[in-house]
C-alpha cells in the first residue's frame, strides 16, 4: 500500500514540478528561497495525501499551498528580488530555439510589469498565459466560477496594459 501512494505521488510530481517551480520563483525571485518554499509545498502535500482526505484537484491544491508559503516567505520581512529569466525552466523540452528566445523575451517584459498589479491578477496571468491552464482550472485553483476568473484575466489584462502604457506610450500598448 506504501509502495502505491509513493508512486501516485512521484507522478504528481513530475506532472507538476516545473510549473510549481517557475510560478513561485517567479513570485519571490530568487533561486534559493524559491527551492525552500518548493520543498515545503511538495512536503506538505505529501503528508496531505498520505494522511488526509483525497485530494479531489492535485493542481488547485499544489497552487493554494504554494500561495500560502509564498505569503508566509513575505509575512518573514523577505524584500522582492528579481531573478533572470534564464533561471526560470522552460516547459515544452521540444521548443526551438528561436522560440526559446522569445518566451524568454515574453517573460522579461511581463516580469518587468506584473509585480505593478494585485497578487490575484499575477496569479491568473501567469497561470493562463505562462503555465497554459484553461478557466477552468484556474477557477478550480481559486475556488471561483469559471465566469470570475475570465473577469479576472480580462480586468488584470487591462490593469498590465495600462501599466506599461505609461511606462512605454509610444508602444502598441497605449
Amino acid at each position: 500500500m506504501a509502495k502505491d501512494y509513493k508512486k501516485q505521488f512521484s507522478q504528481i510530481y513530475d506532472k507538476h514540478i516545473d510549473k510549481i517551480y517557475r510560478y513561485v520563483l517567479l513570485k519571490v525571485g530568487a533561486k534559493e528561497p524559491a527551492e525552500d518554499i518548493v520543498a515545503e509545498v511538495f512536503t506538505k502535500t505529501w503528508k496531505k495525501f498520505r494522511t488526509g482526505p483525497e485530494i479531489r484537484n492535485c493542481s488547485a491544491y499544489l497552487y493554494q499551498v504554494a500561495r500560502a508559503e509564498i505569503a508566509n516567505y513575505y509575512r518573514t520581512g523577505a524584500k522582492v528580488e528579481f531573478v533572470s529569466v534564464d533561471f526560470v525552466p522552460i516547459v515544452d523540452k521540444k521548443a526551438s530555439p528561436e522560440a526559446e528566445q522569445t518566451l524568454k523575451g515574453d517573460l522579461e517584459n511581463l516580469q518587468r510589469h506584473l509585480r505593478e498589479i494585485k497578487d490575484d491578477y499575477q496569479d491568473v496571468l501567469l497561470w493562463y498565459y505562462v503555465d497554459g491552464y484553461s478557466t477552468k482550472e484556474i477557477a478550480a485553483m481559486l475556488e471561483k466560477s469559471e465566469g470570475a476568473v475570465r473577469v479576472m484575466v480580462s480586468r488584470a489584462l487591462a490593469e498590465l496594459r495600462e501599466k506599461m502604457a505609461k511606462k512605454w506610450p509610444e508602444t502598441l500598448f497605449a
